[in-house]
C-alpha cells in the first residue's frame, strides 16, 4: 500500500535537487492510493485531490485488511435497486413468498432508496425512508417490511462485502398499537356457517375447531381424515401465485405438519360434507416435494361446484357476504377463526406448548407473543401461586394491622 504523487516524479533533479513535474502535472487529481485486494491479489487504486484524504484512505485500507474487514470500494457503487434485484433472485423462497418479496421491493424500497449507491446509504436515509413509508403503511405493516425485507437486504450486502456495515442501526419505528384480534362468540361461528352455501359450511368448523390455516383447509384430502381415531392430519397446503393455477405445496413451516384431534362437532360437519358432496379427483400440480414436482389426481375435500380447487378470488366472493350476514366485522377471515380456536384452548386451561403444537407455530415464543394477552387472570394466578407457596402474613404495604 502506498500514496503516490501523480504530479511529480519520485526522483529529484540531480543538479537542482528539486522534484521534476510529470506530464500529468496540474491536471486531474494529484494523489493516488494503491493497495492489493486480499481476495483477488489484484492492485486497486483510488484518486484524491488532497493528500490528507489520500493518507486517510490508505490508513483505512491498511486497518480493514489487517482486521479481515476489507470491502472493495467499487462494490458499493451498485445501486440499492440493482442489489435488491440480485438479492431477491438468490433467496430460497417459496414461490408465494418470492412473489410477496418482489412486490415489497418494487412498492416500498425502490421508490425511496432505489437510486442510491449501496455505499452511500446512511442511517439518515433509512430514517427518511421510515418517515416516508409511515405516511403510507400501518405501523405493523411497516415493521414487517423493515424487519422482513430491508434489514435482511442490507445484512446480505454486508455479508457479500458490498458495504462495510449496515445502515439499519439505531432506527426507531412507529409504535405498533396493542390491538387484539376480534374473537367471535360461539353463536357467531354457527351463524357464519349457516350463512355460507352448504358445500362450504364445514370449512368454518374446521378452522374454528382445529385452528387450520386457509391453505391447509383448501389442500385437505380425504385420506388425511381418520374418523376412527378422531384425528386429522396437516400434510400440505393449497397455494395460489400469480400466473398459474392453484397447486399443492408444503405447509408454511416444518411444525405446521401436524396431527390435530378431531372434535365431534368438526367430525360431524366433515362427515356430512363428504356424504353430501362427492367430487372426482382433480388433476393438480403437487410440489410438496419441491425437488420432485409431479402432477397427480388430488382427492380434495373442499372444491368449487365444478370440482376444481378453490381459488382465493373465488373464496373472497363467497366469504364476504356470509361475514356480513352473520354480523361479523368487515375483514373477518379464516385467520380469525384460527384465533378463535387458540383462545378456546387458552381459556380451557391449555398451556403454551399445547397451543403451539395445535396451531403449528414454530416455537412457543411465537404462541406467547401472539396470544399472551388472552391467558386469563394472569396477575391473579401469579398472586395465588405465591400466596399458596409462602402463605400470607398480612404485613404488606397498604395492608391492615
Amino acid at each position: 500500500m502506498a500514496v503516490d504523487d501523480l504530479w511529480y516524479h519520485r526522483a529529484r533533479d540531480p543538479e537542482t535537487g528539486e522534484r521534476r513535474p510529470t506530464k500529468r502535472h496540474g491536471r486531474g487529481k494529484r494523489w493516488r492510493v494503491r493497495w492489493i485486494d486480499p481476495e483477488t491479489g489484484q492492485t486497486r487504486t483510488q484518486l484524491f485531490d488532497r493528500r490528507a484524504d489520500a493518507e486517510r484512505h490508505d490508513a483505512n485500507m491498511r486497518a480493514d485488511i489487517s482486521r479481515g474487514q476489507y470491502v472493495d470500494p467499487r462494490a458499493g457503487k451498485l445501486t440499492v435497486a440493482e442489489y435488491a434485484e440480485h438479492w431477491r433472485r438468490t433467496q430460497l423462497h417459496r414461490q408465494s413468498t418470492a412473489e410477496r418479496t418482489e412486490r415489497v421491493i418494487r412498492r416500498h424500497i425502490v421508490p425511496v432508496l432505489g437510486a442510491l449507491p449501496l455505499a452511500q446509504v446512511r442511517s439518515s436515509h433509512i430514517r427518511g425512508w421510515v418517515k416516508d413509508r409511515a405516511e403510507r403503511l400501518a405501523p405493523s405493516t411497516l415493521a414487517t417490511v423493515y424487519h422482513g425485507t430491508l434489514v435482511p437486504l442490507f445484512n446480505a450486502a454486508v455479508a457479500d462485502k458490498r458495504i462495510g456495515s449496515t445502515p439499519c442501526v439505531g432506527i426507531r419505528l412507529p409504535e405498533v398499537p396493542d390491538t387484539r384480534y376480534y374473537i367471535a362468540k360461539p353463536e357467531q361461528v354457527h351463524a357464519l356457517a349457516e350463512a355460507l352455501p352448504e358445500r362450504y359450511r364445514a370449512i368454518v368448523y374446521l378452522a374454528a375447531g382445529c385452528g387450520w390455516r386457509g391453505g391447509e383447509i383448501f389442500g385437505l384430502e380425504r385420506d388425511a381424515i381418520d374418523f376412527e381415531r378422531r384425528e386429522i392430519h396437516v400434510r400440505q397446503q393449497l397455494t395460489v401465485v400469480s400466473g398459474r393455477s392453484p397447486f399443492l405445496a408444503p405447509p408454511k413451516t416444518k411444525t405446521s405438519i401436524r396431527t390435530n384431534e378431531l372434535p365431534v362437532v368438526v367430525a360431524e360437519a366433515l362427515r356430512h360434507h363428504l356424504e353430501t358432496f362427492r367430487s372426482l379427483p382433480e388433476e393438480i400440480d403437487d410440489e410438496t416435494d419441491p425437488r420432485r414436482p409431479i402432477r397427480r389426481p388430488a382427492d380434495l375435500v373442499f372444491t368449487r361446484g365444478d370440482g376444481r380447487p378453490i381459488h382465493r378470488s373465488d373464496w373472497s366472493f363467497i366469504w364476504r357476504p356470509a361475514v356480513e350476514k352473520a354480523g361479523l366485522p368487515k375483514g373477518f377471515g379464516l385467520r380469525d377463526l384460527r384465533h378463535y380456536f387458540a383462545t378456546v384452548l387458552i381459556f380451557g386451561g391449555a398451556n403454551v406448548k399445547t397451543v403451539q403444537l395445535a396451531m403449528g407455530h414454530t416455537t412457543p415464543t411465537v404462541t406467547l407473543n401472539t396470544y399472551v394477552g388472552y391467558w386469563p387472570d394472569a396477575v391473579d394466578q401469579t398472586r395465588s401461586l405465591v400466596d399458596s407457596a409462602l402463605g400470607c402474613t398480612g404485613d404488606v404495604p397498604g395492608g391492615t394491622d
